[in-house]
Formats: C-alpha cells, sequence, structure tokens
C-alpha cells in the first residue's frame, strides 16, 4: 500500500502539471515548487528553534493563526517556518509578518518528506485540521520529532473509520496528540482505541474574537453604505451570486457587499456584466462614484473579516457546492447568516442553525422568504445578533489550551 500511496502521489503532481497548461491555479502550484528544496536548505543553515505550522490552505491558515501569533507572543526566539499546500493559501499569504519562512509544502514523497526534514530540522511540527501526508508523518515520528494536530475533526464516512481504511488508519499512530473539536471526534478517535487526544475545540474562535477587537473602519465603504441595510455575500460563488442577481432585481432598499471566493480577471468580469451598472468594483470606486450604486464587488483578497462589520445579514459562499465557508466571521458580528444546503459538516455551522441564528437556503424562494422576514422584524434580528456573538465568545480559547499543553 505504501508503493500505491507514493505512485498516487507522483500521478497527482503529474494531473496537476499537464493542468498547469490551462489552470492558472495549477500554475502557481507548480512553479511554486520549483527550486523550492533547494531554497529552503539555503535558508534554514544553521537556524534553530523551528516550529513548523503547515496549513492546506487560507480557511486553515486562519485556524492556524492563533497558534503561530501566541507562539510568538509567548517565546519570541522560535523560528515559525509555515507552509502550504494551496496556491489561494501562499499566494495570499506568503509575507505574513509573524511567519520566518514561508513555503509550499513540497508533494509528500518520500524523498521530499526526507530532505524536508533534514533541512528543517523542526523541533515540533502542528498540522491544522486534516491534512494527513503519510511520508512527513512517518518521518517525523521516526525522528521523534512530536507532531500535533490542531483543530482536528473527524467524521465517521471517513475512510479512517471504514473497513477497508486500514492502511489509513495506519497515519493515525504517528502523531503525538490530536487537539479535537468536539466531543463526537474524541468518540470516534476513542473507537480506533486512541487516547492521545484532547478536547480543546476550535481555534478560529480565537482568531474572529481577535478581529473583532481589532477591526477598523472602512471609509470608502461607509461611503458606500450610506444608511442602508447590508447584505455581506462572504466568499460567493455562482449560486450565491445568482440568488442575489434575483433578489436585487426589483429592490433598492439592500446594499450588497459581495467578495468573490475567486479574485480573478475572469470571474470578477464575469460578476459585474452579471450586475451590470448597478454594480462598482472597489478597485476602482470613489467616495463619489460609489455612493448610488446598490453591489459593491470586492476585487482583492484580505478584507472580508473586516467587512463584516457593516452587515445586517451574511450570505456564506460554498454551500451549494462542497461546502460552506466560515461562517464565524460573520457570527462574531452579529448577525443572522444565511448558506446553501451543504453545511451539515461544519459543527458551528449546525450549531447556529439550531439556535435559530443561521438559516439554510435551498433556492431563490427560501432566500425570498427569510430574507424579507429579517429586513421586516429588526427585533429578530437583533436577537439573532445577540446569539450569534455570544456563541462565539462562549468558545474561544482553544489557543491557550494547546499551547499550555505543548510548550
Amino acid at each position: 500500500m505504501n508503493l500505491l500511496y507514493n505512485l498516487g502521489i507522483r500521478i497527482l503532481v503529474l494531473a496537476i502539471r499537464l493542468a498547469s497548461f490551462s489552470k492558472p491555479k495549477a500554475k502557481k502550484w507548480i512553479e511554486g515548487r520549483k527550486g523550492l528544496m533547494k531554497k529552503i536548505k539555503n535558508d534554514l543553515h544553521d537556524v534553530q528553534n523551528v516550529v513548523w505550522i503547515h496549513c492546506a490552505s487560507l480557511g486553515e491558515f486562519e485556524q492556524g493563526r492563533p497558534l503561530i501569533e501566541e507562539i510568538k507572543l509567548r517565546f519570541p526566539q522560535k523560528k515559525i517556518l509555515l507552509t502550504f499546500y494551496s496556491p489561494s493559501g501562499y499566494e495570499v499569504q506568503k509575507d505574513y509578518p509573524k511567519a520566518d519562512f514561508v513555503y509550499y509544502m513540497p508533494a509528500d514523497t518520500a524523498r521530499n518528506a526526507r530532505r524536508f526534514i533534514h533541512y528543517v530540522k523542526p523541533e515540533a511540527a502542528f498540522f491544522i485540521k486534516y491534512e494527513y501526508w503519510y511520508n512527513y508523518l512517518r518521518l517525523l515520528h521516526k525522528n521523534a520529532i512530536p507532531s500535533y494536530f490542531v483543530s482536528a475533526i473527524f467524521r465517521k464516512d471517513q475512510l479512517f473509520f471504514k473497513k477497508r481504511g486500514g492502511w489509513y488508519r495506519k497515519m493515525l499512530k504517528y502523531p503525538t496528540h490530536f487537539f479535537v473539536q468536539n466531543e463526537e471526534t474524541a468518540k470516534l478517535l476513542k473507537s480506533l482505541g486512541k487516547e492521545n487526544f484532547t478536547i480543546a475545540g476550535d481555534t478560529r474562535f480565537d482568531r474572529v474574537a481577535h478581529i473583532l477587537e481589532n477591526v477598523k473602519p472602512i471609509k470608502l465603504v461607509e461611503s458606500f453604505v450610506g444608511g442602508s441595510d447590508v447584505m455581506v455575500a462572504g466568499s460567493s460563488w455562482k449560486a450565491e451570486e445568482a440568488i442575489i442577481h434575483q433578489y436585487i432585481r426589483n429592490r433598492s432598499n439592500l446594499k450588497i457587499i459581495l467578495v468573490p471566493h475567486v479574485i480573478e480577471a475572469e470571474n470578477i468580469q464575469r460578476i459585474l456584466n452579471l450586475y451590470g451598472s448597478r454594480a462598482i468594483l472597489f478597485s476602482e470606486a470613489t467616495p463619489k462614484n460609489v455612493s448610488d450604486k446598490q453591489v459593491l464587488i470586492v476585487d482583492n483578497y484580505g478584507m472580508l473579516t473586516s467587512l463584516y462589520q457593516y452587515g445586517k445579514i451574511a450570505f456564506i459562499g460554498g454551500g451549494f457546492g462542497v461546502g460552506i465557508h466560515n461562517v464565524l466571521e460573520a457570527a462574531i458580528f452579529g448577525m443572522p447568516i444565511l448558506f446553501g444546503p451543504n453545511h451539515e459538516k461544519f459543527a458551528e455551522a449546525v450549531d447556529l442553525v439550531n439556535q435559530n441564528c443561521a438559516f439554510p437556503v435551498h433556492n431563490i424562494e427560501d432566500f425570498n422568504t427569510i430574507v424579507n422576514y429579517l429586513l421586516n422584524d429588526s427585533r429578530v434580528v437583533f436577537s439573532i445578533a445577540e446569539k450569534a456573538a455570544e456563541y462565539v465568545r462562549k468558545n474561544v480559547g482553544a489557543t491557550r489550551i494547546i499551547l499550555d499543553q505543548v510548550f
């Protein structure tokens, strides 16, 4: 099975290489790894006290960020090495100032893992949420380097818990400790005979609490908002954008701050064409030309978390695809949250639905009913906002639990 896994990794790299001729994201994945191992070797020469933190992409980075910042605060002598699997994480955070080194993660071949660990010599490794890479985990274990999973979450439909998942279960013997999000994950680990876990919660709660404490006003957005009610569409895809378009065709009393998940020229132009003259790009907006627009399309990365401060309602993207994006960033600012039906894998979304703070929508009819109800009853919105914010506040503290135990 090890042979098949390593062959599968090589086939994956080959497939991405072929896709790179037509797909910009795949091209970045390949180009970002050219000469990477040599660069790591040169950069890390004689560097000590390295803590390696690995994130799949931008969402996992937001979970790892509180950990990084608290490590730097408590232990300024430690060097943070941050790696990403995906270009959407690396390209946005390659200049992140709290990390001493930021790289793409070399593909998980046995040779790459051996060289990477030899050059970096980490004193500890943290994997955020669910990045299970066999060769890296095995070699960390073999070299007696402690490895930890942070904000880990398991589901019973994963291969680890199926009859044919024996080889995948073998990977779970390598991590030193799992810091899990909830009791359900703890029970699943127990079912495999694992006791090396702590129910610490989700570090994203710490991250969004920090965002709220440090949020700053954005003058241009205030010019756009004026005194209007605002819906913030966070990490939107085509499905959410189409629903919003249908909703506002005959309504001018709701303004939309739309932050697409894909910030590429072709996609931004598609969205601009969809909304027509009632929309404007953030990059082209000025205090004078933005105030009479109904849709502000944010064509850059990094602003979404600050934009939720202007929302009366949030519409989170991804729920008509593989799964919703971060709902906590909206919840901490206190507002009702809508998303598509594919949210069941996200514990915080399920919690908010159960508390009547969040509302799954399946189509434009659902959307119309819920949004109209919310906009017509400010007392309901206020009550929901209070409950959503309190839910986040009650769940902060995972970062402290993790670092107190590890260090």
